[in-house]
């Protein structure tokens, strides 16, 4: 689609796109994407709900999952309805405005989740490594600055990426094909240099992304050196504690490295590799983690099904009534 030059100038926006050869079935596929958002909402307030009214459930460990929930929670919001949009009305128009929001948010939303994996890998490494200095420095204080960091550190390096967006000229098509505003995909479209945005998304990826890898992977490998010191049924059960978080950390920087280097190293091959790696990125952890961490872990998974039942027997006492 070509035209006008987009800018702030003019009213137009971008055209989002769905998925490239099932146009057809948009319709359709539109009725799995609302069921993963719902699966999303009910399973993240589900696991909000139920560390917020478990007094035992207050520990760093479980305040840390809360706010991936909340991460999560925001990020498919962020997201999905968007897309049913696009599925169900054909809406695919979006003004330049709500793309570079959008585009914030997914970006600031990612960049929380990051640091929260890495509070995550941390508190496992000094529960397993050092559990009698665990409640002297995973104390409330320290989880709010954590917290609080994670977040200014998100807010100041991405920040930028909507106003090196905005500068930029967009003569030749406006066509995402993405569901979705990614800075990556979006300054391809540019009709101008766009040697700072490719520098600065570099920088600011490497600078998140990269560097908090980097701390899991430490965290894991000092991990895996204390339990093979331990005893087989000690190390076992050590490490179990662990298997919900490593399956999150997998689930959110497998497609995110896939869809870096399919978006700065495209195929022929695999034109639409990176639309698959964007789609699992954004939408799948949100449905899964909190499927994850209801069946890996003990204590959620219990309290929820006391909190299940007691509803129900409520329920039951209600009717009979």
């Amino acid at each position: 689609m070509s035209g006008p030059c987009l800018n702030m100038s003019n009213n137009t926006g971008f055209i989002l796109s769905g998925i490239p050869g099932l146009e057809d079935f948009s319709f359709w596929i539109g009725f799995p994407v609302v069921l993963m958002y719902i699966m999303a909402v009910l399973g993240n307030c589900s696991l909000m709900y139920t560390i917020k009214t478990e007094q035992d459930l207050h520990e760093p460990m479980y305040i840390f999952l809360f706010m991936l929930s909340s991460v999560d929670l925001l990020i498919a919001t962020t997201t999905m309805p968007r897309m049913l949009g696009i599925f169900w009305f054909n809406s695919r128009e979006i003004p330049l405005n709500m793309c570079l929001l959008q585009m914030f948010f997914i970006h600031f939303l990612s960049a929380l989740e990051s640091g929260i994996l890495v509070a995550m890998a941390i508190d496992r490494y000094l529960a397993i490594c050092h559990p009698l200095r665990y409640s002297s420095i995973l104390t409330n204080k320290t989880i709010a600055k954590t917290t609080l960091g994670t977040a200014v550190r998100g807010g100041a390096l991405l920040i930028p990426f909507p106003l090196i967006i905005k500068r930029l000229p967009f003569c030749h098509s406006n066509i995402l094909t993405h569901s979705f505003c990614l800075h990556q995909e979006t300054m391809k479209l540019a009709s101008a240099d766009i040697t700072i945005n490719i520098i600065y998304g570099l920088f600011a990826i490497l600078s998140i992304m990269g560097i908090d890898s980097l701390f899991i992977s430490l965290s894991y490998l000092l991990i895996l050196r204390t339990v093979l010191s331990l005893s087989d049924e000690v190390s076992l059960k050590a490490f179990s504690t662990c298997t919900a978080h490593i399956c999150a950390v997998l689930l959110y920087y497998i497609p995110l490295i896939g869809l870096s280097v399919e978006h700065r190293w495209p195929t022929q091959k695999t034109s639409n590799l990176h639309i698959v790696f964007g789609n699992i990125y954004l939408l799948i952890p949100p449905v899964i983690n909190p499927i994850i961490y209801g069946i890996k872990t003990t204590q959620i998974r219990c309290k929820l099904y006391r909190i299940f039942c007691e509803k129900v027997n409520w329920t039951k006492t209600t009717a009979g009534l």
